[in-house]
């Protein structure tokens, strides 16, 4: 910096005597600026501050060498050029808000007078009312006028109308007497129609007085008693159809017509009322035909009481329900042949008799089942609702197979209120017991004839209620007609707890018996323990059947490389051994155990079924990683489920779940040749095994050469003994299918 200003000293003293006075003007008009620029902007001296010591800094970097000095002029020049770029876009800039600024004030001063304008107009309209105050009084009473001559011209117009009233209403009553209702009811819409129009007509839609629609109801007040009148003939009709239909059916279809008629009328006058064009009739809408359903169930409700409820109770009560089906069944028949064919279809009338029918059945037996009933009684209405409603003769008659959804009827009894049933009659088991007692008040001889015919009769009735279960099982199995029984599975575990407390009180109904007095009775000993063993059995069999119905769908996606890759269907199975399980638990001690020791071999039996499948073989140690991997994975979860069994100590002496770990390290072992030790320990904790299954085994592994299959074969023949007592086999019904390779090359893989 001392060098320039040394520069700028020897610089001729001419040229500073004659720019002194030029910078003596700009330096004025520089301070008036800068004056004039504080004023409108406070801040101005700090930023010429902060902009000079900017300057000063970058003038200080960039001639801070001597040489730097030549390019003075340079910078001069471009410092000139920018600035004067900067003053040409600024007055651009000023320029075009000014010329914006004129085009707003020209708006506003346009907007003005318009608003000058309005103000004038506005100003002559607010005269202009003043000056006819007058004139709108004078069309006030001429518009009062106007109204009284539009109502007394529509009163002497609908004279005639209005004089015919009473001529027509008697007319109707004559129609609806002689039954021709469809006449009768076409005279009714008239007169409403006449009504409704006069009351358009006089009031417009301006509304009416009440004291004026009081009038008019009033003078039409026979016309609404008429429609009551017409109502309850049609309702008649409706609710005799059932019993009348066969003989003549023109009242039943007359009576859908006039049905029909209304919710059409009540359709188009909503809509009006919607569009506010006329508000509504007096008595609309009136819905006659959910009032037909609604008289229907009530008709079904009267066949039900019109069944003889006499002798309902002892014997009688099977012959009621008897009669019940007889006549539901009759009536079906009516309903689909015939009352069907006379209604749109869209009312499906035999769908609505069913539920109306299923309806008061649920409410009759309600009734029935607290009463205080027999063991007799208990068993015929347990045989009615679980086989005879659900049989062919009922709700699987094809008449009603094609009208009726599946579960949309529901349960004819709670699976609360069958419990309470078959606990009930398990009870009379227990009565038996207390006639034993009474019996041996007489002597020790009667009581045990007592207790060996009860046996006998318990023995018997066990029998049946194995063939009984059998049937169901059947029925439930044979197609998908017969798949809408939600509550199987329910019946079935019901059965085995009730089972289960009929072995308590047949145990001591035997040990009250005389061993000594056996030998006196010419029948052969009874054995109901036994029956009772064999019917649980079949029962908790139908149960496991069922769980592998329930898992089929899924057992087909194990075992495949969907399965390896994302591990499917794994959850989806566990999610429905849990249901079972869950259900499993209401079952009493020791059928609960039973059950889930069941399901849980179950289990592990199809899954290694889908193992010897060969659904998947490896081509890779990759792939032989990851299928071992999804086998423990797999193996975990189930454990997960069956945790119960261990904790209990009911789990058994070989542990099905143990197999599968076993079985995903032959797959993972990554030396072959240590494979014999490996299968050796399999045969030895599951002896069952045979040697197709293990070369199923080599096969899948994908590496396996001939060499060692034929020793690990060949130590699986010598290691080969009987099945130890109490061994359960897992392997021994387990099919493997035919190989497909005659024979593998020792230098070369499996594939």
């Amino acid at each position: 910096m001392e060098t320039w200003t040394d520069g700028m000293s020897t610089s001729p003293s001419s040229s500073s005597s004659s720019s002194s006075s030029s910078v003596d003007d700009r330096t004025s008009k520089t301070e008036d600026y800068a004056t004039v620029i504080t004023e409108v902007w406070p801040e101005a001296e700090r930023a010429e501050s902060l902009a000079r010591g900017a300057a000063l800094k970058w003038a200080s970097g960039v001639f801070c060498r001597p040489e730097h000095l030549e390019q003075v002029s340079q910078y001069r020049k471009r410092e000139s050029r920018r600035t004067t770029s900067i003053h040409t876009r600024l007055k651009s800039m000023v320029q075009s808000h000014l010329e914006e600024v004129g085009r707003c004030m020209e708006q506003l001063r346009e907007a003005q007078d318009e608003l000058r304008q309005v103000s004038e107009a506005l100003k002559k309209a607010g005269l202009e009312y003043s000056h006819n105050q007058d004139g709108l009084k004078n069309l006030e009473r001429l518009r009062e006028v106007s109204v009284n001559h539009g109502q007394l011209l529509a009163a002497v117009s609908n004279l005639p109308r209005l004089y015919s009233v009473h001529s027509v209403v008697v007319e109707t009553e004559c129609l609806v007497a002689s039954q021709q209702l469809l006449e009768a009811h076409a005279r009714l819409m008239d007169l409403e129609r006449w009504q409704d129009d006069i009351l358009w007509q006089i009031h417009g839609a301006a509304g009416i007085a009440e004291s004026d629609q009081e009038l008019v109801a009033e003078y039409f007040s026979d016309v609404s008693k008429l429609g009551e009148t017409l109502g309850k003939e049609l309702w008649a009709v409706v609710s005799s159809a059932l019993a009348v239909a066969r003989q003549n059916p023109t009242p039943f279809v007359s009576a859908v017509r006039i049905v029909e008629r209304e919710e059409d009328m009540d359709r188009i006058l909503l809509e009006r009322v919607g569009g506010k064009a006329r508000p509504l009739p007096p008595g609309r809408p009136r819905r006659w035909r959910a009032r037909f359903f609604q008289v229907l169930e009530e008709a079904v409700s009267a066949r039900f009481h019109s069944v003889s409820y006499l002798h309902t109770r002892g014997p009688g009560l099977a012959g009621h329900l008897s009669a019940l089906q007889h006549a539901i069944m009759a009536d079906l028949a009516t309903v689909r042949h015939l009352l069907e064919n006379c209604v749109p279809p869209h009312y499906c009338l035999t769908r609505a008799y069913l539920r109306a029918s299923h309806h008061c059945l649920h409410a009759h037996l309600t009734q029935v089942c607290s009463w205080d009933l027999e063991s007799g009684e208990i068993f015929a209405v347990l045989n009615w609702v679980l086989h005879i409603y659900n049989s062919s003769q009922m709700l699987s008659h094809p008449d009603v197979l094609n009208v009726s959804k599946g579960g949309e009827l529901g349960p004819l009894i709670s699976t609360e209120g069958l419990e309470q049933l078959q606990n009930k009659y398990v009870q009379s088991v227990r009565m038996l017991e207390e006639n034993a007692r009474v019996a041996f008040i007489i002597g020790q001889s009667l009581r045990d004839q007592t207790i060996q015919m009860g046996l006998y009769e318990i023995e018997n009735l066990l029998n049946r209620f194995r063939e009984a279960l059998v049937e169901f099982g059947k029925k439930h199995r044979s197609g998908p007609s017969n798949s809408n029984n939600h509550f199987y599975l329910h019946y079935l575990l019901a059965s085995i707890s009730n089972c289960i407390v009929l072995k308590k009180g047949t145990e001591s109904l035997q040990q009250q018996q005389s061993s000594r007095e056996l030998g006196q009775f010419t029948r052969t000993p009874s054995n109901p323990l036994a029956a009772l063993e064999r019917t649980v059995r079949r029962a908790c069999r139908m149960v496991i059947d069922q769980l592998l119905l329930d898992l089929k769908p899924f057992l087909t996606g194990l075992v495949t490389r969907p399965w390896m890759v994302h591990g499917d269907p794994a959850p989806k199975l566990c999610r429905i051994l849990e249901r079972h399980l869950e259900l499993y638990s209401r079952v009493q001690a020791p059928c609960r155990q039973r059950l889930q020791e069941e399901a849980q071999w179950l289990m592990v039996v199809e899954y290694v079924k889908a193992l010897m499948q060969k659904r998947l073989l490896c081509r890779s140690a990759d792939e032989r990683r990851k299928f071992a991997q999804q086998m423990v994975k797999d193996d975990q979860q189930f454990r997960q489920l069956f945790l119960g069994l261990e904790s209990d100590g009911l789990a058994p002496e070989v542990n099905p779940m143990a197999v599968l770990p076993v079985l995903a390290d032959i797959i993972r072992l990554k030396d072959p040749s240590m494979l014999p030790l490996v299968v050796s320990g399999l045969a030895s904790t599951y002896p069952d095994i045979s040697e197709e299954q293990v070369s199923v085994l080599l096969d899948i592994r994908g590496d396996i050469s001939r060499d060692i299959r034929g020793s690990v074969l060949n130590l699986l023949e010598q290691s080969a003994n009987p099945l130890p007592v109490g061994y359960r086999p897992i392997f021994i019904d387990i099919l493997v299918p035919p190989s497909s390779m005659a024979f593998c090359l020792p230098s070369t893989k499996c594939a």
